[in-house]
């Protein structure tokens, strides 16, 4: 661990133990979104951190309600409904279809019935999950959640909440500037809000490192002629957007103050392009 209190996450290290626990997130926010109430920008299926894992928060059903969470300092998926001792299933491996039986047996004896498609969930062959290599992952996934929230709470206008998406595993919010994309449909809601995007990935095929990504839309072109702050840079292929590697915050001492500078950096510029 860095002595900064991040820990080294190399994709590497951990890639198909990540993949497992994507898989899991995906199960938690497709339960969610068959249940929960519709919210705009389809915050109805995302994730929030906890200070050991992620969570669904209460999902309403009925007269009553349960949480699903990911406790991955035990290495469980917890399933805890109102007034009723909390139900453990064993993180192994498992497949993300053998762990939605699981769960949908387990809700069943509740008596909660989610309608969703199982088949989209995956197939049933075994996965590979290591517990100490999920560690360092969610060691750093609440520091950075409150970093983004220290963020945020600087912000003028609208923000999405701070929020952990399933499809792809990024953490990640936005911020709108209140005014309408000319040219779009008030009514779509996905394409006619400006707005900037913040959020953090783990990594993926076309950056196969954890970074700190930063977009806009519609984008400014001048926005990409931005200086960016030591460590950052403009992003171009496949996407735009700035970037600062994950592995910058283990190399400072003020870690915070350089996450957050470079946040404020681009919103500011991108800000005043935007009008």
């Amino acid at each position: 661990m860095a002595q900064n209190g991040f820990p080294l996450l190399a994709l590497a290290d951990w890639h198909a133990t990540r993949d497992t626990l994507h898989g899991y997130a995906r199960v938690l926010g497709t339960i969610r979104g068959a249940l929960a109430p519709k919210q705009k920008h389809w915050w109805h299926i995302s994730l929030r951190v906890t200070p050991n894992g992620i969570t669904t928060t209460r999902i309403p059903n009925r007269e009553t309600g349960f949480e699903l969470r990911l406790d991955l300092s035990t290495h469980h998926l917890v399933i805890q409904a109102d007034h009723a001792r909390p139900t453990q299933i064993p993180l192994d491996g498992q497949s993300s279809a053998v762990l939605v039986a699981q769960i949908m047996s387990a809700l069943e004896n509740l008596g909660i019935k989610p309608d969703i498609d199982k088949t989209k969930l995956g197939d049933s062959n075994p996965t590979h999950y290591d517990q100490a290599a999920v560690e360092p992952f969610w060691r750093a996934l609440p520091r950075i959640d409150t970093i983004l929230k220290r963020f945020q709470e600087k912000l003028d206008a609208n923000t999405s909440p701070v929020q952990l998406w399933p499809h792809h595993f990024d953490l990640a919010m936005n911020w709108f500037s209140g005014r309408r994309v000319p040219g779009t449909n008030p009514a779509d809601e996905e394409a006619s809000e400006e707005q900037m995007n913040f959020g953090f990935s783990t990594g993926d095929g076309g950056i196969p490192v954890p970074y700190f990504y930063i977009t806009a839309y519609p984008l400014p072109a001048e926005l990409v002629q931005t200086h960016l702050p030591p460590d950052a840079f403009w992003h171009t292929q496949g996407w735009t957007g700035a970037l600062l590697p994950y592995a910058a915050l283990t190399k400072t001492e003020h870690p915070e103050e350089k996450l957050i500078g470079f946040l404020q950096h681009v919103h500011s510029v991108g800000r005043r392009l935007m009008k």
